[in-house]
């Protein structure tokens, strides 16, 4: 959501920002709705007042004994009424109109963030590890003998159809590792607050974060209204919703592993093969809820959350600032981690960190109060994979992978695993 008031002082700035989204002007179409939505609160304002007037005459019409006077005035005031009630529902749906046209608009973007068309133009910050040389023709993760048994597609398919898939054995034990390995390392080392929350949300929510209305086709919503989450960034982030909160509690971070569901709208023909693209995945998301003057700062931790799980797994990877023409709709900078994968022969986005500044605080009417007492202020939202849990199964899969089958698993998920530190051929742990 945008600040009217910005766009009326500096509407030629305002077009030039969604310029680099590459959108055409609005700022006309805007002031437009938002003079005729003023224009119709001030008519409907001062007939209000002139019937309040009216209201009080009729009191002394009707002390005083002048029949006319007071059977007119009450006339003149039931007309009034009408009126007013018309004009006031004309302004509702103006002011509804206008909402709903700023809602549909991306965020602005930040001065950092590169100009380019798509994912080629992104541009590279920081890279981490080096691929190794493994010797033999790379395989997928799905292709690997140690984990055949233990990731059945067909059995998903059956049922639930395509991009799903049924876990088992080890496999599954090291997705677990994975998400606990992650959780505990935010928790423990980086200073998150561990959170659990529910994965299905009201309608306002999504609308919070920015998934609706526009991206409503990209997620899935139950017969009564719910939507399932497509990433905890939703509730995490919603969390505070309508509140006013004190300055001295910022930055607020938290972290949360769930169950998220994409309809993965759009995608037909993309990574159709494995477990790369979902509808039904886990994650291990953070959210920080930040002061605007520390937001950016806010961001390169979070990134370096991101990083240092990857790095602890020993995985190789890259961090890019997306441009203008890969970056989400919400965000107004994002680096996106990618981890290499041999068995493609290149990096894969394994996190993605937006810092949102106030666009969805808006849209929640989410502030914190000043510590010297001034005027409330939005607060600044951020979030992040902390990582993607299946894609971090993958990258663990294909860049332990040996020759004859069997994976080493990184030293870091031994404890997890009651000391095991291979994913042997036929699927045991050793």
């Amino acid at each position: 959501m945008h600040d009217i008031r910005v766009i009326r002082e500096n509407p030629s700035d305002f077009d030039a920002a969604m310029a680099r989204r590459g959108l055409a002007p609005v700022s006309d179409q805007i002031l437009k709705l938002d003079e005729e939505r003023r224009s119709k609160i001030l008519a409907a304002e001062t007939a209000q007042a002139a019937q309040n007037k009216a209201a009080k005459d009729i009191g002394a019409a009707k002390a005083s004994g002048d029949t006319a006077l007071f059977e007119s005035l009450r006339d003149e005031v039931s007309a009034q009424k009408a009126a007013v009630a018309t004009m006031q529902a004309e302004a509702k749906a103006l002011d509804a109109a206008l909402t709903e046209r700023l809602s549909a608009l991306p965020n602005l973007l930040h001065a950092d963030v590169p100009d380019g068309a798509d994912e080629a133009d992104n541009t590279e910050v920081h890279s981490w590890g080096t691929p190794k040389e493994l010797g033999f023709a790379a395989r997928e993760h799905y292709e690997l003998d140690c984990v055949k048994a233990g990731m059945d597609f067909e059995t998903a398919a059956k049922l639930s159809g395509s991009r799903f898939v049924v876990l088992s054995g080890s496999v599954a034990r090291l997705h677990r590792a994975l998400a606990q390995f992650m959780l505990d390392t935010h928790i423990e080392e980086n200073g998150l607050t561990e959170t659990w929350t529910p994965v299905l949300v009201k309608e306002e929510m999504m609308y919070g974060t920015g998934q609706l209305p526009k991206f409503g086709e990209d997620s899935y919503q139950t017969t009564n209204g719910w939507w399932l989450v497509p990433t905890a960034e939703v509730t995490l982030t919603n969390i505070v919703n309508g509140l006013t909160v004190d300055e001295s509690s910022l930055p607020r971070r938290f972290v949360a592993h769930t169950q998220c569901f994409r309809s993965e709208a759009g995608s037909a023909g993309r990574d159709t093969s494995g477990m790369l693209r979902q509808h039904q995945f886990e994650k291990v998301e953070m959210v920080s809820i930040s002061h605007p003057d520390t937001s950016l700062e806010e961001h390169n931790r979070m990134t370096r959350c991101a990083e240092g799980i990857l790095e602890k797994l020993g995985l190789p990877y890259r961090t890019v600032v997306l441009c203008t023409g890969d970056i989400g709709f919400g965000a107004t900078k994002t680096h996106d981690i990618e981890v290499w994968l041999p068995g493609q022969g290149k990096y894969r986005e394994i996190s993605s960190v937006s810092v949102c500044g106030d666009f969805q605080a808006r849209r929640m009417q989410a502030r914190f109060k000043p510590a010297d007492g001034g005027k409330p202020q939005y607060v600044h939202t951020l979030n992040g994979s902390g990582l993607a849990v299946g894609r971090a199964l993958i990258a663990v899969l294909e860049n332990g992978q040996r020759e004859d089958g069997s994976v080493k698993l990184p030293d870091v998920l031994t404890p997890y695993l009651g000391g095991k530190s291979v994913m042997n051929c036929d699927g045991s742990l050793s």
